[in-house]
């Protein structure tokens, strides 16, 4: 029964997280609609505009792949396959499941699947940078 509720605990601090990053998405996202309307000044103010938008889009990158983790969690949770590896079928321990909230793996398939640059049906996944990921997302 400890598990049980350790997991509706879960549920509610992803649900909490979703709802922040989906905030801060929708005003990271109107921020850059903004800046790109405003006319820069001179040379420096448009390279200053341009670090300010690029770091802005890799933190709405970084979050709308988080948010794509907390949401593929909730549907699992959803499924009644919350909390189970999506690679052996074993039990996630509760450790890594506080950790990381969003883990769809054990540690031991994680890392196996770090080292070879597969994911859990045994597909490549790698990311635009060329480093595996979990999941890729379109945010455009």
């Amino acid at each position: 029964m400890a598990r049980k509720d350790a997991l509706l605990n879960l549920r509610t601090i992803l649900v909490r997280r979703r709802d922040a990053l989906r905030s801060a998405l929708a005003g990271d996202l109107s921020l850059l609609r903004e800046l790109r309307s405003e006319s820069p000044g001179d040379l420096v103010d448009a390279a200053l505009d341009s670090s300010h938008d690029e770091i802005s889009s890799q933190l709405a990158e970084v979050e709308s792949r988080e948010l794509a983790s907390i949401e593929n969690a909730l549907e699992r949770m959803r499924a009644g396959q919350y909390g189970t590896c999506e690679y052996c079928g074993g039990k996630i321990p509760m450790a890594r499941l506080n950790a990381l909230p969003y883990a769809t793996m054990c540690i031991g398939c994680q890392r196996e699947a770090e080292r070879s640059g597969t994911g859990p049906a045994g597909r490549e996944e790698s990311r635009e940078d060329g480093v595996p990921g979990d999941l890729e997302i379109d945010v455009s």
